[in-house]
This record gives structure tokens, C-alpha cells and sequence, in this order.
């Protein structure tokens, strides 16, 4: 035995795992049918195919069946496929009424199988899908054709059949050469800055695991020029894969250029896989990537820089730029020359894609907006807004959401609201005729920057849009202009004749747009006399200056708040819409004197340099205290959604029997999944049995299952007005029976005041699979607090849905606040 077969021996003992070979085999045929589905930005989805996949009415399918009538009566049938040169599968026009020619889109599903030999590990690669069903098990898909996905499954002997949502993709297995795979077609890398503290940097790379078992101990070994360092690796459950941070050394790098890092996984020394991953050296002065640990889910991501003329001075302006969908943040960054008066970072929305700038891409702003405020040290009355396609939309609506934050904005080719310009994901619908679905689509209500267009008042605007633009219609700017025409003091509009929706660099870095940009400050607070703001929820954006809605009266209607203040008359006056609770700050007015304020008509009195909390009794203002923190306020204000914060972790059930802990484990990974592909993320993924309060203290959590099933949930959901079992859902007074129901809801976590438990749940099998669906994960779609239905939502719509709704601010179940049919 030669000394390299006896180390990879010693390796896979200490696994304990199976040696594995490499070979890659592409899916030539399939059946393919366009099958009605509708899923997009909203809590509700249809899916025929998966509903009746759930409730084992899906007949294999054979070449000619027909699977459903389509709207125009047709039958639709599957058809079969072959793939091109390029081992492309995708539907041809002509055959079962199904469409002519060439059918783009998501409106359909491939069946494709695999006939193994023997029961093995591969690894599955699909480009152009939505999501897919591997033998049952949900696993997430490449929308954008990205290629770097790869998914760990388990074939089992004989036929393994894949269900795949799309109608024009690649597919392919292979089949591991190693029990533990390094993957560096997707790495999340720092440029080194030369002249910098360069011994520390962090770099991030997907780790596979082809096991039946979670890995534990693992390290990531890093040689850079003779520097090594190691990294744990965190644990990576069975049959799953993570995107991991890891650490190098580039101290001894004194020129610009690539380098080369070499990395390896080891277990106790032993090397498993090992890889080089190229790293850009840079000087000072020019563009690079700058990577952080993420506070939202402890992953590691990149912000770029384009740094001021002679580098950064204290005091200098900071422009923050927020990119197009399908742009990275360097690239963006590269688009700007540098500033003499000013530093430019780019976030990135955690993927070129990820979230049009809402939910977490919202955040990632805010986490990259602080970052750079403290490491370069601006002026914070020269901070600026500016962003191109996507990103103009990200600017309008970061400008709308958080305007004391900015001393202008510039919005360029952008559109105002995914109600009017949708993505990959679909629009957000308008409106409804279902009273349910209007309580839905009110969980989404801070999208629609329209009804907050009065919060752009204080702020310099600049509009920036080519006229010939064919991706982003000028008719958005247009329309825009003619909102801020009807009230705003201080706006600029620029069509760019004859441009494109791309037309160079000056798409973006348009020098009067900067020169506007340069002439406007923002004003210090103590020079702000008016408040003109509007909120649809304080959990998001609360707060203007020296007032701040703490509470609404109905939650995620739209709150506004009209104020003026007169320091030298000692005097706030206003209006208030939908707010329940207000907190004014009086710290500007003089020391020791009174205040007197009169809101709505109800004259209070308060006292300067305090906080004044005033309480919306019936319509009469009255004083009141701080709300406790264990009720909803801007720390923690509800909606699905906001549990997926905080470094959440995945609790998945292991007290139920093998079918349902098994659903329960695959929903967690295949969220996992969605997490890493939109948001460039990771989670600790755990059983049930291992939650403590101790050691996960204020992070989110997730939890899949039910109380009969998941042993976290007394422990975490005991007080909860919702609670699910087998056969059971109970909300308050009302009760369902069945196996077929499924639930999400929200839930404050005990003992922290700003963390929550989000629960994804089912009464049984049927109503747990119809809760795979995880469109909460797509940018500003919306989910209300709690929301209980049926599986045959899958196939019939909003009809099937049971409750849905908000919480009180007392986290109380309200009859006013939610919907509800028997």
C-alpha cells in the first residue's frame, strides 16, 4: 500500500465514509407540460402538478397523457423531449395545444428519470429551473442560469424521477469523486489592498457534503505565499452543502496583480479537498472588494469601493450606490470615477439579483451604510443615494423609507415599485377583490413607495433616465416627475437623448448629477422644523428626525405623521393618521422648559430635553410611557418575514414519525438552499433536541413541524394563541380538522427583546408538503403575522385560505385585524 492510498484510507476511517468515483452524465430526454402554477411576490401560490404530487393523485407521466385542460379548454399533455447540442431540454410548439414555438418563462415542469444501478450519492446540476422534486424531496432551482448550483442527492437503485419547474433548462448528474467537496465557482472574495492590514483577510467558498451524516470538526487550511491559517468549519448536516467564511494571509503582497490562494478541507489534519482560488492585489487608490461578517445571518459578503482622490479624509461626502439586477457591487464601483470630495461604496443586495433591494437587500444596505460611515468617517450632512435599473429602483425606495438618512438621491433608469415593474418574480399585485387577499397584500404595503412619495420632500432628488431606454420605460421617470412636480421644492429631471437603458459609465456617474449632489446638505436635526412623514410599518422604517411612530392603530396600514415645530415658541403642532402610540424628541428646546403640544387638537403639555411618549386613546392624545419591549414596536413589529433575522437557525423535528421528520429536515435544507442561491447566506440548521435558549440566545428561529412532532415547540411556542398538531389547527376560538391544513405564522421569541420564532407547519403530511412553497424568500413579497390554509390552495387559490392576518400590539389575536372564513 503506497503512502497516498494509505492517507486517503486513514481519511475516509476517521469519516467513516465511502470512497466515491467522478463521472458526469447530462439529461437528453424528458416530458415536458405546461401546467397551471402562479407564484410570485404574495403569500399565495397555485401549483396543480405539486398539489396532486402532495396528495399522490400525480400519474406517472408517459409522452401524449394528458395532465389538464388549459384556459382556452385545450388539452394540455405532456410531450416528449430531446436536448439540442448544447444539451438544452425545452418545449417545442405544435403538439397537445400546449403553445407554438418556443415556450420562455416558468409555466412548466420537465420529468426527467434516472435509471441507477445502485443505490449512490451525485450531485445534481439544473440551470434555468424555479425548483424541483428529487424522488418527493424539494430542493431549490437556478432562475437565473447562474451554474454554479450544485445540489447533493441521494439516488436510490433503480428509478429516480425528478420533477423540474421551468421550461428551458440544462440538466446533469455526477457523481462524487470525494465524500467532502470544495467548490470554488462561487466564492465571496476581498481584494488585497496593498499597504493595508492585509493578515486577516476572509474569504468564503461552498462546502459539500455527499454523507448520510452530519460533518463535524472540519477546517479549512489556507496557504498564501508560504502564510498559512485555519478556520473551523461550522457543522454541515447530511446531504446538504454551506457556503463557508474562511481566513488568509496576505501580508507578504506588495504589488498589484492575482495571486493565488491554495485552500484545503481537513479533518484532524487530513486532507479531504483541496482547490486555488485567485485574489486581485490592489493599491490604495483603486476600486476593491471589502468583505464583513453580516449581522443578519453570520455569512460572509462584500461591499466595493471606488475611494476619494488621495484617499479617504474625514469629513468628506459619502456616496452609497446600489447596483442593477445581475450587476455585482465591484463592477458597479467601477462604473464611477473617483471623487475629489467624496468616497463611493457599493453594496451588493447579497447577490446581483438577490432582493431588489428590499427585505435582507434592504438591510445589506443599511449593514454596508454603517460600515462605511465608520470606517471612513464622513460628514453626515454629505451622505448620498444613487442607483441604476434595479438599483434605481433600491433608491427610490431606500430615499422613501429612511429620508433623514440622506442629503439627496439619484435614481437612475429606475422604477418606483414592483407594483408597476415586476422581475423574475412577478409584480406585486395592485389590489383585489378577495377581502383575504387584501389582507395578504397589506403585508407588503412598504413596497409602494408611491403612497410614501411625500417622505422625498426634504430631500434633494435628482431624476437621471435615457429616453430610448427599452428595459426600464422613461414613462417611470415621468411619472415620478409628475408626483414630485405637485409638491417638491428642490427636484432636477434629466432624459438623456437617445439613451439606452445603458449608454457608458455616464449612465451612472453623470457629472451633474454629482454636482447636484454637491450643492445639497442634509440639515441638522436641530434645523428641521417640519415632519411630513408616512410608514406602513414602524419594524421597518419608524422614525424621522425628532418624531417616530411607535405603534399603529392597524398594523401595516399606512401611518403619517404632519408636524411643525417652533423652538423659540416652545411649541409642536400637527396631525397624526393611524398612529397609536408617538414619541417626540425634546431634547432640542431649551433645558427646564415646558413644551406645549397640541396633536390633533388635544393639547399636552411636555417637558424640553426629555423623551414625550403620548398615547391615541379614541381619538384623544394623552401622556403615556415607553410600550414594554414584549410588545410590538419598532424593535420587533411582526410579519413572517422578520424572523428570518438575527442569525436565525433551522429547528427541524425529530418526535414525529419517519415521514414526518423527514418532510421536516427536507423543508429546512430546502430553504437552506433558496437562502444560499438569493441571498448569498447560510444557516445553522439543528435538530430539535439541540435548541436551547442558552445557546442561541436572540437569535431567530425557525421552526418546521408541529407541537406533536417537534420537541422545540412547548419550549418556544407554548403561549402562542396559534398552535398545530396532528389532525388539529386552533387560532384563538377557532378550530380545523384535517391532515391537509397548513400554517405560517410569527411569534415573539422568549427572553429577547427584538428576536422571533417563525413557524412553517402542517396538520399532517399533505398540508406539511403544501407548505414547501417559499416565496418569503422573494423580494418584498408579502406575508402577514399568521396565515392558515389549505392544501388545495395549491390547486383552487385564496378561496382555501382560513385566517390570515395581525396581531394586536399586545401580540393578542384581533377580530379587526384579520380575515377569517369556517
Amino acid at each position: 500500500m503506497n503512502k497516498i492510498t494509505y492517507a486517503l484510507l486513514v481519511v475516509l476511517t476517521s469519516l467513516q465514509l465511502p470512497v466515491f468515483s467522478q463521472d458526469t452524465w447530462h439529461f437528453k430526454n424528458g416530458l415536458v407540460v405546461t401546467s397551471p402554477q402562479r407564484y410570485g411576490r404574495e403569500a399565495i401560490y397555485t401549483d396543480l402538478l405539486a398539489y396532486r404530487l402532495y396528495t399522490h393523485q400525480l400519474k406517472t407521466p408517459v409522452d401524449g397523457a394528458v395532465f389538464e385542460k388549459g384556459e382556452d379548454g385545450q388539452p394540455q399533455t405532456w410531450q416528449a423531449v430531446t436536448a439540442d447540442s448544447a444539451n438544452r431540454l425545452f418545449r417545442r410548439g405544435g403538439r397537445g395545444g400546449a403553445g407554438r414555438g418556443i415556450n420562455f418563462g416558468r409555466g412548466g415542469y420537465f420529468y426527467l428519470t434516472y435509471q441507477s444501478d445502485k443505490a449512490q450519492p451525485a450531485l445534481l446540476n439544473i440551470k434555468g429551473n424555479s425548483g424541483l422534486y428529487f424522488n418527493g424531496e424539494p430542493h431549490t432551482g437556478d432562475p437565473y442560469s447562474s451554474g454554479w448550483l450544485y445540489i447533493p442527492v441521494q439516488l436510490k437503485k433503480g428509478l429516480n424521477e425528478i420533477y423540474v419547474r421551468g421550461v428551458f433548462i440544462t440538466a446533469s448528474l455526477s457523481f462524487p469523486g470525494k465524500p467532502v467537496q470544495l467548490v470554488t465557482e462561487d466564492p465571496t472574495m476581498p481584494a488585497i489592498v496593498i499597504g493595508e492590514k492585509n493578515d486577516a483577510l476572509q474569504g468564503a467558498v461552498v462546502v459539500i457534503n455527499h454523507t448520510s451524516k452530519e460533518l463535524k470538526g472540519l477546517q479549512f487550511r489556507t496557504s498564501h505565499q508560504g502564510k498559512e491559517l485555519t478556520t473551523d468549519i461550522p457543522a454541515i448536516p447530511a446531504k446538504s452543502s454551506r457556503k463557508v467564511p474562511f481566513s488568509f494571509d496576505a501580508s507578504t503582497v506588495s504589488a498589484e496583480g492575482k495571486t493565488s490562494c491554495a485552500i484545503a478541507v481537513t479533518d484532524k489534519g487530513k486532507t479531504l479537498d483541496e482547490s486555488k482560488i485567485e485574489v486581485e492585489a490592489v493599491m490604495a487608490t483603486g476600486k476593491y472588494s471589502s468583505t464583513f461578517i453580516s449581522q443578519i445571518d453570520g455569512s460572509l459578503q462584500y461591499f466595493a469601493v471606488t475611494p476619494q482622490v488621495n484617499g479617504p479624509q474625514k469629513g468628506s461626502a459619502l456616496f452609497l450606490s446600489v447596483h442593477g439586477a445581475g450587476v455585482e457591487a465591484i463592477g458597479q464601483a467601477r462604473a464611477y470615477q473617483h471623487k475629489d470630495w467624496g468616497t463611493l461604496v457599493a453594496a451588493t443586495n447579497r447577490r446581483p439579483r438577490g432582493f431588489n433591494w428590499e427585505d435582507w437587500g434592504r438591510l445589506d444596505a443599511l449593514e454596508v451604510l454603517n460600515i462605511a460611515r465608520n470606517r471612513f468617517q464622513p460628514d453626515p450632512q454629505h451622505i448620498y443615494l444613487t442607483g441604476h435599473s434595479m438599483g434605481g429602483h433600491g433608491t427610490w425606495f431606500l430615499g422613501a423609507t429612511y429620508p433623514d438618512k440622506w442629503a439627496g438621491i439619484a435614481p437612475s433608469a429606475g422604477y418606483p415599485t414592483l407594483k408597476g415593474y415586476g422581475s423574475a418574480d412577478g409584480l406585486i399585485p395592485d389590489s383585489s377583490n378577495s377581502p383575504m387577499e387584501q389582507m395578504l397584500l397589506r403585508s407588503g404595503n412598504q413596497s409602494d413607495v408611491i403612497k410614501l412619495v411625500q417622505n422625498y420632500k426634504p430631500l434633494g432628488v435628482y431624476i437621471f433616465h435615457g429616453d430610448a431606454d427599452r428595459t426600464v420605460s422613461v414613462n417611470y421617470a415621468r411619472q415620478m416627475r409628475e408626483l414630485l412636480g405637485k409638491f417638491h421644492p428642490d427636484f432636477s429631471y434629466n432624459e438623456y437623448p437617445g439613451g439606452e437603458h445603458w449608454f457608458g459609465d455616464i449612465s451612472v456617474d453623470w457629472k451633474p448629477l454629482f454636482d447636484f449632489f454637491k450643492w445639497h446638505s442634509r440639515p441638522v436635526d436641530t434645523a428641521v422644523r417640519s415632519i411630513d412623514f408616512t410608514t406602513s410599518n414602524p419594524g421597518i422604517s419608524a422614525s424621522f428626525r425628532w418624531a417616530s411612530v411607535q405603534q399603529q392603530l392597524h398594523p401595516l396600514q399606512y401611518s403619517r405623521i404632519k408636524l411643525d415645530r417652533n423652538r423659540t415658541a416652545r411649541t409642536i403642532t400637527g396631525t397624526t393618521e393611524n398612529v397609536r402610540l408617538l414619541r417626540l424628541d425634546l431634547a432640542d428646546f431649551d433645558a427646564g422648559t415646558d413644551v406645549k403640544v397640541n396633536i390633533d387638537g388635544t393639547e399636552i403639555a411636555g417637558k424640553a430635553g426629555a423623551q414625550l411618549y403620548i398615547l391615541n386613546n379614541s381619538g384623544k392624545w394623552a401622556v403615556h410611557q415607553a410600550s414594554p419591549l414584549s410588545e410590538k414596536g419598532p424593535h420587533r413589529y411582526g410579519t413572517l418575514k422578520d424572523a428570518f433575522n438575527y442569525r436565525m437557525i433551522f429547528v427541524y423535528s425529530t418526535g414525529g414519525t419517519k415521514e414526518e421528520n423527514e418532510w421536516s429536515f427536507n423543508k429546512a435544507r430546502y430553504d437552506a438552499e433558496t437562502w444560499y442561491y438569493r441571498g448569498n447566506g447560510a444557516v445553522d440548521i439543528i435538530a430539535d433536541k439541540d435548541y436551547t435558549a442558552e445557546k442561541y440566545k436572540d437569535r431567530g428561529v425557525i421552526v418546521y413541524g408541529n407541537k406533536s412532532t417537534n420537541k422545540a415547540w412547548n419550549l418556544l411556542l407554548n403561549d402562542c394563541p396559534i398552535q398545530v398538531e396532528r389532525n388539529k389547527v386552533t387560532a384563538g376560538g377557532k378550530q380545523w380538522t384535517g391532515e391537509d391544513l397548513s400554517t405560517c405564522f410569527v411569534w415573539p421569541l422568549k427572553g429577547s427583546d427584538m428576536a422571533s420564532v417563525a413557524v412553517i407547519s402542517g396538520s399532517g403530511l399533505a398540508g406539511m408538503k403544501a407548505a414547501y412553497a417559499n416565496q418569503y424568500f422573494a423580494g418584498a413579497s408579502g406575508f402577514p403575522d399568521f396565515m392558515i390554509y389549505s392544501a388545495k390552495m395549491l390547486a383552487t387559490g385564496v378561496d382555501e385560505v382560513k385566517m390570515a392576518g395581525f396581531y394586536d400590539n399586545e401580540w393578542k389575536l384581533s377580530d379587526a385585524e384579520m380575515i377569517q372564513v369556517n
